[in-house]
Parts: C-alpha cells; structure tokens; sequence
C-alpha cells in the first residue's frame, strides 16, 4: 500500500501575529483607497503585487517550524538558531565566566527562521539583558557593543554553556522565554529575534567543534559541538 507523503506545514509565530494583522489591515486599507480614487488601474495593480509581495517577505520572516532534534542529544550541543556560521574562535567573554571560551556565532540574515532554540539540555542558571547598539550583525564588535540577552545553561553533567542573542542592524526587539531555575531542553524555543540578527555560543575549551566557518546550520537540528567527557563546573552566579 502507497504511503502518503506528509506535508510539512510552517505556523506563524506568535512574535509576529499582531504584526501581520496590523500590517494587514493597513495594506488592505491603502489598496481600497487606490482602487476608488486611482483611475488608472495599473497603478492599483502595481500597489496591490508591491503590497502581497511585501506581506509575503515578511509573513515568511515570522514563519515557526515545528522541529524535534531526531537524535539522542546526550554529549552535543545543536545549533540555536538557523543562518551561517561567521565566527569560530577562542576569546575572553567577560560578562559571565571572565575567562576564555570558544565562541561559534550563527549570523541570521532576514530570510532566516528567527526563533532561537536552547542549544542543551539542563537548567537555566542565568539570564540577563542589556541594553546596547544596533551595529551590522555579522560584525565581531556586535557581541559586546550590540543590545543582547545573555543564557546560561548548566547540562545535567555540570558543563556551563552560554548563548547570546544579539540584535542586528535592522533588528529592535529580543525576545527571550528562558527563566532562571527553569529545566530546559533543545527541542524547546529559547526565544525569539526580531529580523536580521546573530547568535553566539560559548563553550569550554577543549570541546570538539562540528562545524565550519560559512557553513549553513539549521537551528535545532545541526550539532554545532560534542562536549565529551568535559566536567567543568563554572561558579554559582
């Protein structure tokens, strides 16, 4: 008997309903107007494909895929967020730990699914935000100048792994769902970054990197580094 291919259907996060129904209402508006005072109907068409071309790009910005991670991922850590990887390097973060980290940051361009997923399983020890500029997102001074929210994770073997949701040039708005003492796990979303954006992961040294720079990873499915026997343990903050 032939199997029916399943479809996958991509919901509207709920970060961009609001949006879309306002946005909505104001094209329809607008469109209305034109076609009673306009005459010239050409014109009424090229504002109405302009209007659906625009609701279309944004519509598709705010898309929400359902994914579960179809591995066991015991000993990873997956990709946050969905883009291109534009930094693999050891620095010093000084925010949380105040000593070296390897840092792997996705850069998510505007046609990027902007959810963000927790990269572990474990219990959320921090979250912070701070206030900032809003500088080109794949530029290496965004990490420390830029408006960020800031995740610590603590994995059930004791291994500290922070995420940084950043805001970029066009982005305004991080939004973060992660609370501190909640148990978290990579299938559930972390937050959300309203348009182009980038997310930086800090992980101890000496974890194995799986990845590339300018490689494209897929939030919540592509394993971006496997921990191994690391049993680091940061301080309590």
């Amino acid at each position: 008997m032939r199997r029916i291919k399943r479809i996958k259907v991509q919901k509207v996060h709920r970060e961009g309903t609001g949006l879309l129904l306002s946005m909505f209402t104001v094209l329809f508006t607008v469109n209305m107007i034109v076609y009673y005072t306009v005459s010239n109907k050409f014109v009424f068409y090229s504002v109405l494909v302009a209007s659906a071309v625009l609701f279309l790009i944004i519509l598709n910005f705010f898309r929400s895929p359902y994914r579960r991670f179809p591995f066991d991922s015991e000993g990873l850590v997956i990709a946050p967020a969905d883009g291109t990887i534009v930094a693999i390097e050891e620095v010093v973060e000084n925010e949380y730990f105040h000593d070296k980290r390897i840092q792997v940051s996705i850069f998510m361009s505007i046609f990027n699914v902007h959810a963000n997923w927790f990269p572990v399983n474990g219990t959320v020890m921090h979250v912070s935000h701070q206030n900032g500029r809003f500088r080109a997102a794949y530029l290496p001074k965004c990490s420390r100048e830029n408006e960020r929210s800031t995740i610590v994770v603590r994995t059930d073997y004791g291994v500290d792994i922070l995420t940084r949701q950043i805001a970029g040039a066009m982005a305004r708005r991080i939004v973060t769902y992660a609370k501190e003492g909640d148990y978290c796990e990579v299938n559930e979303q972390m937050g959300f970054i309203k348009f182009g954006s980038r997310v930086d992961t800090f992980l101890p040294l000496g974890t194995e990197i799986l990845v590339e720079p300018d490689q494209k990873v897929t939030g919540n499915q592509t394993p971006i580094a496997r921990l191994g026997k690391i049993t680091y343990i940061s301080k309590e903050k």
